[in-house]
């Protein structure tokens, strides 16, 4: 089956920033903790799956990470925004779960347990004040890092990225979702695109 989605996503997380998830690397918090606790808010403005309208929906998919990415045995949930249609939720599960193939088909040989998919009011802030609140669960504030020049910081072909170019900063707030807590530190926006066509190689270096 063919899909695609793109839009924009906002992420955060446990560790401190600058997180070292994308580049492979050891997590860290700030109490010294070496796993990372995140949340990645996704907006669909443009997406399907074999002919099913996906654009509109809005979803948040929730990580721990024990190690470094590459060493798997993560535990990953989905919760999707309740004024999507069952069959629209039903979608999205099968292609972030690695169903459906593509880049998180090529990532789903990390997941240790898929924590399942829930139903709640999802949805990212607007521009002025940046950041996302999944209903129940989770609600994080989102500011970036700039240069001297005072445009944002961005990381450029991470080796595990949402994108291959996204802008990085700090974020605040709570979580607690799927039995997985964590006060926010580091966060991260893009713009994205994923596909069932995309290959194996690029999968790694796109998500």
């Amino acid at each position: 089956m063919s899909w695609s989605i793109s839009g924009t996503y906002v992420a955060g997380c446990s560790c401190v920033v600058l997180c070292s998830c994308p580049y492979d690397g050891q997590p860290r918090d700030a109490k010294g903790g070496t796993e990372c606790l995140g949340t990645a808010v996704f907006h669909v403005a443009d997406g399907n799956l074999d002919g099913l309208d996906l654009s509109g929906v809005d979803f948040a998919f929730y990580n721990h990470f024990p190690s470094h990415l590459s060493a798997g045995n993560w535990k990953v949930g989905l919760v999707v925004d309740s004024a999507a249609s069952g069959e629209q939720a039903e979608a999205l599960e099968r292609i972030l779960s690695g169903r459906e193939g593509g880049p998180f088909g090529q990532l789903s040989q990390f997941y240790g347990e898929y924590l399942g998919m829930e139903r709640a009011g999802v949805s990212l802030a607007g521009e002025d004040k940046p950041g996302f609140t999944v209903e129940g669960r989770t609600e994080l504030s989102y500011e970036p890092l700039t240069g001297p020049d005072g445009s944002s910081t961005k990381i450029k072909n991470a080796m595990f990225g949402f994108a291959p170019e996204f802008e990085v900063g700090r974020t605040t707030g709570r979580s607690d979702a799927f039995g997985l807590s964590y006060d926010a530190s580091y966060g991260e926006t893009a713009q994205y695109v994923f596909s069932s066509e995309e290959t194996e190689g690029a999968a790694q270096g796109r998500a």
